[in-house]
């Protein structure tokens, strides 16, 4: 596979809020990506595959000069173009997923994690969790907390791989049927424990899924130093 994990930009959104309402048709009201880009406690997070290209809406066909043109353009504007690190959508990025969190003196929240239909079970959630603890790390986060469902346990074994353990429940905290949710946290993700299993745990995702996943790495220094 050939999956990246990069930053969420705003031509993300149409396709961050699809996944969100496939995800999460039952959830009100629906999330704004567009202001927790703003919200200086957020990090978001996509995942694109760069096999496939995301489809656009079909335009009327233009005059042939003026395809030409435009072509000519967008060859220009893809080599050129200053901003490197990361695709727009007029280049057709296609995301697979996405994930949310907020950090807060020295804990690192999540919000969300959410992943296509037709990618789900294939490791992508693994990967957003994986990118998610690095960046924590990088952040000065000590800790990473959650909320999950007390009914979706293929979730929570997967949290509770990654050293996640219950420490509370919230009754009636998801509004579309009032189900509990379990809290659930880490210990120090910067103690030696937690990071001899962790690394163990990505040297065996990465035998598993294969080595062609370009995800964060030293993504919070790179933000530092802009």
């Amino acid at each position: 596979m050939v999956y990246r994990v990069q930053y969420m930009g705003k031509e993300d959104l149409r396709q961050v809020n699809e996944i969100d309402r496939e995800a999460f048709p039952n959830q009100w009201p629906p999330p704004d990506y567009r202001r927790e880009l703003h919200n200086p406690l957020a990090r978001l997070l996509v995942v694109c595959d760069d096999r496939h290209r995301a489809e656009t809406p079909a335009k009327d066909a233009p005059h042939q000069e003026v395809s030409g043109l435009m072509a000519r353009l967008k060859r220009w504007w893809r080599q050129y173009r200053f901003f490197g690190d990361r695709a727009s959508e007029s280049d057709g990025q296609f995301i697979i997923g996405f994930a949310s969190i907020w950090v807060m003196a020295d804990e690192s929240h999540i919000t969300n994690i959410a992943v296509r239909k037709g990618y789900q079970r294939q490791g992508i959630g693994e990967l957003l969790l994986i990118s998610i603890i690095n960046l924590s790390a990088e952040l000065k986060a000590d800790i990473i907390t959650l909320e999950v469902r007390v009914s979706n346990l293929p979730a929570q074994r997967l949290y509770q791989k990654y050293d996640f353990v219950q420490v509370g429940l919230r009754h009636g905290y998801y509004t579309d049927n009032r189900e509990d949710a379990l809290l659930m946290s880490t210990g120090n993700i910067t103690s030696a424990p937690f990071q001899t299993q962790f690394q163990q745990l990505k040297r065996a995702y990465a035998r598993k899924y294969g080595e062609q996943v370009k995800s964060l790495s030293n993504i919070a220094a790179r933000e530092s130093a802009a």
